[in-house]
């Protein structure tokens, strides 16, 4: 393998959704990416200098130049002399199996074994906790590496210019593995603006309960806020104003602290769910508290909107729904808790109207119509849902019903 001094490397990103496409970015901007994908019109975009993930700061660079990135279709174009080879395929968490589906990841990593054996493969999808120790053995990968990301959506190319911190796991008792574990952390702290952040080499399984753990806690503080802010209109409180209060101490902070739907989005709902069937067989209450009460609020929401509706005069009434996005300034609605919310209501026999500009090419979405024109949508709804409000809402907002208090994500 080459020295730091030696670069720039040739590093092959395989995946294209926001961790590889925002990491294909960072690293262009001093080596040579290849990121491989599996989608035709994906790789077009990227080779066009242009984005396929709705996100200002990759589109902005993307469109900019000066990357040397090559988006392709080929492994063996992108494989071929790679020195760094980083997986950032997807793992879905599969309920009937009540585990993460790691199997694009595993068939990653059997190619990038026999295409690049002596390629250091780093894993930034989120896997199970022992997962990597795992498919070392099994697949033969002994240069294998863990590195959680830690990423928000819309926020993704800002995070990596500006990490939190970069942690990489490795086998400890190897010392080849110790070094490349460091040159990989020195990869990406070369790549960041910010200087001098905190980086910890550590055991791949440690590094994979960071990444669970991480989320798991933000889902943990969503979620308390979203609980009390049920309590406060249940009772008839000012929910803003004991958030206020509550978060000033600086021991709480005021981050994560805005009522919503529920947590959703790609990672949370998923990821909880992992380190939950992680502690199959050590005791624990909270993790498992988190999940069900992301479902509770849902409910909740499901039933405010219920009886928001039963107070409207006529029976033909129509609920428009306002984005199914969880985030502003994303095109990313997996596992949205608007979703749940809609699915609810169409089981209470509820005539659901969508507005969601991110669905350009249909005009039907989990059987509600989609109204592409906000005029109309805004006219034919009795009740707007929105889960984040937007000044558009504005000249209706006697129609709208939200638990965004602060205007912001």
């Amino acid at each position: 393998m080459k020295t730091r001094a030696n670069a720039p490397y040739k590093i092959t990103v395989v995946g294209t959704g926001y961790v590889g496409l925002s990491l294909s970015v960072l690293l262009a901007r001093q080596h040579k990416v290849y990121a491989l994908d599996i989608v035709p019109e994906k790789v077009a975009m990227i080779n066009r200098g242009q984005s396929p993930i709705a996100d200002r700061e990759l589109e902005a660079e993307l469109a900019g130049g000066g990357l040397d990135l090559t988006a392709t279709l080929d492994p063996e174009e992108a494989y071929r002399d790679a020195e760094y080879i980083i997986v950032a395929a997807p793992t879905n968490y599969d309920p009937e199996k009540n585990y993460f589906d790691t199997s694009a990841v595993e068939s990653v990593l059997r190619a990038a074994v026999q295409a690049a054996p002596a390629a250091t493969i780093v894993i930034k999808s989120t896997v199970p906790v022992g997962y990597v120790e795992r498919v070392r053995k099994t697949l033969g990968c002994p240069n294998l590496l863990f590195s959680p990301e830690f990423l928000r959506e819309s926020r993704a190319l800002y995070d990596n210019l500006y990490p939190s911190r970069i942690v990489v796991g490795c086998d400890m008792a190897s010392a080849d593995q110790r070094v490349r574990a460091g040159r990989f952390a020195a990869l990406l702290q070369s790549a960041a603006v910010k200087q001098d952040v905190p980086t910890l080499i550590m055991g791949t399984t440690e590094a994979e309960a960071v990444k669970l753990f991480a989320n798991t806690y933000l889902a943990l503080r969503v979620s308390y806020f979203n609980e009390l802010d049920t309590y406060a209109e249940v009772r008839g409180l000012d929910a803003g104003r004991i958030i206020e209060g509550v978060c000033l101490d600086p021991r709480i902070g005021d981050h994560y602290n805005n009522p919503s739907f529920g947590y959703g989005g790609y990672c949370l709902p998923k990821d909880t769910k992992q380190l939950r069937a992680n502690y199959a067989d050590v005791p624990e209450n909270l993790i498992d508290a988190i999940v069900a009460a992301n479902d509770t609020r849902k409910a909740y929401i499901v039933d405010a909107v219920l009886r928001r509706l039963a107070l409207l005069p006529g029976d033909d009434r129509t609920v428009g729904v306002y984005r199914l996005t969880m985030k502003t300034n994303s095109d990313n609605f997996r596992e949205s808790s608007v979703q749940s919310v809609i699915k609810g209501l169409q089981a209470a026999g509820v005539r659901v109207l969508l507005y969601e500009p991110a669905l350009t090419d249909t005009s039907t979405f989990l059987g509600c119509e989609v109204e592409k024109d906000f005029a109309a949508f805004a006219a034919r709804s009795d009740l707007i849902v929105a889960n984040r409000y937007d000044e558009c809402l504005a000249p209706v907002r006697d129609k709208v019903y939200t638990r965004d208090l602060f205007g912001r994500d």
